[in-house]
């Protein structure tokens, strides 16, 4: 299982939905605000756009929610965003990408490097953590629209490279460049899914023990607080035991 889908996993079991829902209104406000400004308002000629609506949608955000953040976007409104990659270690060397998008890049600096450094971790330069990931697209479905065979066949005849599963949901992943292909075909088969986002994988994946664990969840709740921070991914993994001996 991806770093990141991990840690999204380990938010749904701490119970903090109604945070991580306002939080993932806030960003996909934010980033169709900002497609529309870089693109304009229609979604067919803008496939930023197009790709932030899906998700939204998928999110279940209000119609009338997403119809502001294209007008604020469209009208100017909008303030100007610096969209920054950090790159960092946690605690047991887990590596970490942190994408913001932000009006004060002095601001987005500070709360991340705090973040980091009062949870056992320290910042990085440029590509010393990217290097360990790959950035490709990833389409998630619920495990209740088929069977895995069906799904698995699917993805691979849309174009996409690799299919993987958990309790709640299908992850399909394909080259950044085809996630527009791939989930258009996709859509056709099995309606409209429930995100697809470019984001960064892990090659591999680091066992994090009950130690460093606690930590760890700490770093990476403060960086997913942080206003400014848009993703959050990192290359670790937690057993269920360890889970299960934090949540006591």
């Amino acid at each position: 299982m991806a770093g990141h889908s991990k840690w999204a996993n380990i938010q749904h079991r701490k119970g903090r939905q109604d945070k991580i829902r306002a939080k993932a209104f806030s960003r996909l406000s934010k980033e169709i605000t900002i497609a529309a400004k870089l693109g304009g308002p229609d979604p067919d000629g803008n496939p930023r756009l197009r790709l932030a609506m899906k998700n939204a949608r998928g999110d279940s955000m209000p119609k009338d929610n997403i119809t502001r953040a294209i007008s604020k976007g469209a009208g100017g409104e909008g303030d100007a965003y610096d969209e920054i990659r950090y790159e960092g270690f946690g605690p047991g060397g887990i590596g970490v990408i942190v994408e913001v998008s932000t009006d004060n890049k002095n601001r987005a600096a500070m709360e991340v490097r705090t973040a980091f450094a009062k949870n056992g971790g320290n910042l990085g330069e440029t590509g010393s953590v990217s290097f360990m990931f790959d950035s490709v697209g990833e389409i998630k479905y619920p495990t209740d629209i088929a069977d895995e065979e069906t799904v698995f066949e699917a993805a691979l005849e849309a174009g996409a490279e690799d299919v993987q599963s958990d309790d709640r949901q299908y992850l399909i992943y394909c080259a950044r460049e085809d996630i527009a292909e791939v989930s258009g075909a996709l859509e056709t088969k099995f309606g409209e899914a429930k995100a697809a986002n470019l984001i960064w994988k892990p090659q591999n994946n680091i066992e994090v023990g009950a130690g460093k664990a606690g930590t760890l969840l700490k770093m990476l709740e403060a960086l997913e607080d942080c206003d400014d921070v848009q993703n959050v991914y990192a290359n670790f993994d937690i057993s269920d035991e360890v889970m299960a001996s934090l949540d006591e």
